[in-house]
């Protein structure tokens, strides 16, 4: 029976480069797979990419994507063994319940991996359905400073200080975004939550 996994992190934790290793091993076996990416993310190109350099072509998701669709179509011309999905806090409920459907329907596993909140601590809607009902829910595991595990994703300035406030969603990297614990990200934000 096919299974909805959600792999869960904050930035800078492996997410992508455990995808791409999913994905490998699924390749090295002859198994096709399908992967997605967030269209939002424009760093992207239309390409999965770790921050260690590995990378593998995918297709982009928007708002309006039926996955469903998408995922069956392919699935009839080539038969699917994975789907696999990176930035999924960015699918809407609707599409994350698609996922939930070729997992169960179609009997596509499917690997969903993102972030479980966003820079002011509060679940991004993607996630927090992923949350709700995945069959499984994986850590990935990412360092504070400190040492302690990292579960918060600070949004700082060019300044280097943290961000209060602004849209949910702004694509950056390390230049943008401090994994830190839960206690350092509330230091930094200066106990406003």
């Amino acid at each position: 029976m096919a299974k909805l996994y959600f792999y869960y992190a904050s930035m800078n934790a492996g997410k992508s480069t455990n995808l791409l290793q999913a994905d490998f091993n699924y390749r090295e076996r002859g198994m096709a797979t399908m992967l997605w990416t967030a269209a939002l993310d424009t760093r992207s190109e239309g390409m999965v990419r770790s921050r260690i350099g590995l990378e593998a072509d995918s297709h982009r998701f928007t708002p309006g994507t039926d996955l469903w669709k998408a995922v069956t179509q392919q699935h009839d011309e080539t038969p699917l063994a994975c789907l696999l999905i990176d930035e999924a806090q960015f699918l809407t409920a609707k599409q994350v319940w698609q996922c939930a459907r070729i997992a169960d329907e179609a009997g596509i596993p499917v690997l969903c991996y993102g972030l479980r909140t966003d820079f002011r601590g509060d679940l991004f809607p993607g996630s927090a359905v992923l949350l709700g009902i995945a069959d499984s829910l994986i850590e990935v595991k990412s360092v504070c400073h400190c040492g302690r595990k990292a579960t918060m994703n600070l949004r700082v300035g060019e300044d280097g200080m943290a961000v209060k406030a602004g849209a949910q969603t702004e694509v950056g990297g390390n230049e943008r975004y401090v994994a830190l614990c839960r206690r350092h990200f509330s230091q930094a934000l200066g106990d406003t939550k």
